[in-house]
């Protein structure tokens, strides 16, 4: 699996400025079933949120993450701690530390169906601008 690590810019961006220009990021590149899960009132969450969508190729799976990573480098200074995934296209995650966004191939997704393992976090479903 290919994993990139980065040092991430500090940012004066609120966790809740970061998740929107991330939901608007992935709308620019028409993913699917956007869920946001805020997770910040469980005791064993591994982050405060999760976002999660899904793209019907390898190609938009990547491209969706590429804008994600691109569009905070470029209008927020920041970075991901953690990007994996590119290779294959299958699940790309990138670890913004508060959040952490999962890009998903649609049969990757049901899969593992991170929504059904966290269904105790708080939902929040944004519209596909497709």
């Amino acid at each position: 699996m290919n994993t990139q690590s980065q040092t991430v810019a500090s940012s004066e961006i609120t966790p809740e400025e970061l998740n929107d220009l991330i939901i608007n990021s992935i709308q620019d590149i028409k993913g699917e079933a956007i869920v946001q899960l805020d997770m910040r009132k469980l005791h064993d969450a591994p982050t405060d949120y999760f976002i999660i969508c899904q793209g019907n190729s390898n190609t938009q799976v990547k491209a969706i993450a590429d804008n994600i990573y691109k569009r905070l480098k470029d209008e927020e200074d920041t970075l991901p701690s953690h990007y994996e995934g590119q290779g294959n296209a299958h699940w790309i995650c990138l670890d913004y530390f508060n959040t952490v966004v999962h890009v998903f191939y649609k049969e990757t997704r049901g899969f593992y169906d991170l929504e059904d393992l966290w269904n105790d976090a708080k939902f929040t479903e944004y519209d596909s601008l497709g």
